[in-house]
């Protein structure tokens, strides 16, 4: 289950990362990577639609998608982030930046351990396992989780065509952008 939750989390960072790589202007690489996360924060209508199209994928009812959705738009709109350094060298950039996220880590696992040791109560009414129930129960745990964690990020890009492009973001730096990282 929890694999489930990251995936969609990853997925939803992969697309966002195309947002970012559209540099259309002369922008620095401290820009591009501003850009990236602003592009989460106000909640640009390309992260959004990406957020709906992972969701689709789930196996979320009406209400757990809509409260899941909720879920993720406060993440994004409360992530913050500081940039601490730029370095280019030649083509190549990299911009250090802290970011600070709900920490759904803890979370996820205690709910992975929770269903471990209550399997019964994620059992509809005829004795079999309803991931619908187990989906409820871990939304509604990701909804009151206020602990933040702060994580410091390399982030490179690559001069292409003189416009910096951000690489693919690590799943490791997926996952602390997501707040699901483990260390």
């Amino acid at each position: 289950m929890k694999k489930v939750l990251i995936s969609l989390l990853a997925l939803i960072t992969l697309t966002g990362c195309s947002l970012s790589t559209k540099n259309l202007t002369n922008e620095t690489p401290t820009e591009v990577v501003e850009k990236y996360f602003s592009n989460y924060q106000t909640l640009s209508t390309d992260v959004l639609s990406q957020l709906d199209t992972a969701i689709e994928k789930e196996q979320f009812t009406t209400t757990q998608a809509s409260d899941y959705r909720e879920v993720m738009k406060r993440h994004y709109k409360d992530l913050t982030y500081q940039i601490k350094d730029e370095v280019i060298d030649g083509d190549k950039a990299t911009v250090v930046t802290e970011i600070e996220v709900y920490d759904y880590s803890k979370v996820l696992k205690d709910a992975d351990t929770y269903q471990t040791e209550h399997k019964d109560e994620f059992n509809d009414a005829e004795g079999n396992y309803d991931i619908s129930l187990f989906n409820t129960y871990r939304i509604s745990k990701l909804k009151d989780v206020s602990d933040k964690v702060k994580y410091t990020l390399n982030l490179t890009l690559t001069k292409t065509d003189d416009k910096w492009v951000l690489d693919n973001i690590s799943d490791t730096d997926e996952s602390k952008i997501h707040g699901t990282y483990i260390s």
